[in-house]
């Protein structure tokens, strides 16, 4: 059996805090992504699709933002602990796609890294991962450089 995911995420920039995509961080000038752990909306987006395939729920369900032991989680480890889900369920990754949605900064020089980091944490070979980066051309809340989304599909299949 094969089963199709998707996953959003998006968080606020603001100063003061490491930008983190794809468990790489990306200088920013001191402006990163406000949330509980380390707010990497890339990595977000990933455990959500691969968690929605499987039907078990999103990342709050499974590392709320009320419990303090994810307070600064690095999202690698939480997309580990995500796989080993789907593998406690018998299902395995096929292959994950995955797009940034940020006006700032550039991604491109970026984006090998946060591929091999997936790939590395999914178990799976770096040709069956991919990133893509994209502005708004100035539109909404990405376009205005207020926040950065992602989303992410992927592919699982039984063992």
């Amino acid at each position: 059996m094969i089963r199709i995911g998707h996953g959003y995420d998006v968080h606020k920039l603001v100063e003061g805090r490491k930008l983190i995509l794809g468990g790489v961080e990306i200088e920013n000038n001191g402006i990163g992504l406000l949330g509980h752990s380390d707010a990497d909306v890339l990595l977000h987006a990933v455990s959500d699709a691969l968690l929605g395939a499987a039907a078990l729920g999103d990342i709050g369900k499974h590392f709320p933002d009320t419990d303090e032991k994810y307070s600064g989680a690095d999202s690698l480890v939480l997309l580990e602990n995500v796989v080993r889900l789907l593998d406690e369920k018998g299902f395995k990754t096929v292959n994950v796609d995955s797009t940034v949605l940020a006006q700032s900064p550039k991604l491109a020089p970026y984006i090998e890294n946060m591929r091999k980091n997936i790939a590395c944490a999914l178990n799976i070979g770096i040709d069956c991962v991919s990133v893509k980066a994209t502005t708004e051309e100035g539109l909404g809340f990405t376009g205005a450089k207020q926040g950065i989304a992602a989303h992410a599909v992927c592919l699982i299949e039984d063992k």
